[in-house]
């Protein structure tokens, strides 16, 4: 795994041994930032869910102004700050080690996020309790790009109730990309 562009263009990431997270290869990461790449360079970036923190810091590398990472597990939380340490992308990021729901309610207060990056484990309901908290909160405005990572076969009919609209959908083999924003009214 590395970075795919920008000023750490080339590097290689840790990533944590073991099921506990799946990172996104570099194939999908690369698609996924071909299809960002108006809306990264001077924006506000919230990865939850962070894992080896890779997402984030392709936006880092390619000109966000800062990302918050979100990981409740302590090795990828570990793995996330030494991959910061060594792209030296760390004088823009902040990690917050907790639930990705919590943290919703810890930034409360702050600016709205231009985008929020959602890559939760599948099928347990995780993104549910998130999206009713962005719901609630100031850090998702009509402005902001949210986009869930799921499994292919995913139910995702709630996403309206929680006021999100979907506009874009990007199927791989096994997962997609919801590309999603708050619903008008």
């Amino acid at each position: 795994m590395r970075v795919i562009a920008g000023t750490a263009r080339s590097l290689p990431l840790k990533c944590i041994e073991g099921l506990d997270t799946r990172p996104t290869t570099d194939r999908i990461k690369e698609t996924l930032f071909n299809m960002l790449q108006q809306e990264i360079p001077g924006c506000r970036f919230l990865d939850l869910f962070a894992g080896s923190g890779a997402i984030g810091i392709e936006a880092l590398s390619r000109g966000a102004k800062e990302a918050v990472f979100v990981e409740n597990q302590p090795k990828a939380f570990d793995c996330i700050r030494d991959n910061l340490s060594f792209t030296k992308l760390a004088d823009r990021a902040r990690v917050l080690k907790m639930d990705a729901a919590s943290a919703v309610f810890r930034l409360q207060g702050e600016p709205a996020f231009d985008v929020i990056f959602l890559d939760p484990p599948y099928n347990q309901g995780l993104e549910q309790q998130v999206f009713a908290a962005l719901r609630d909160s100031g850090l998702a405005d009509k402005e902001t790009l949210v986009i869930l990572e799921t499994a292919r076969d995913s139910d995702t009919d709630w996403i309206e109730d929680c006021g999100f609209t979907a506009f874009k959908i990007k199927n791989y083999k096994t997962n997609r990309h919801l590309f999603l924003r708050r619903k008008e009214g």
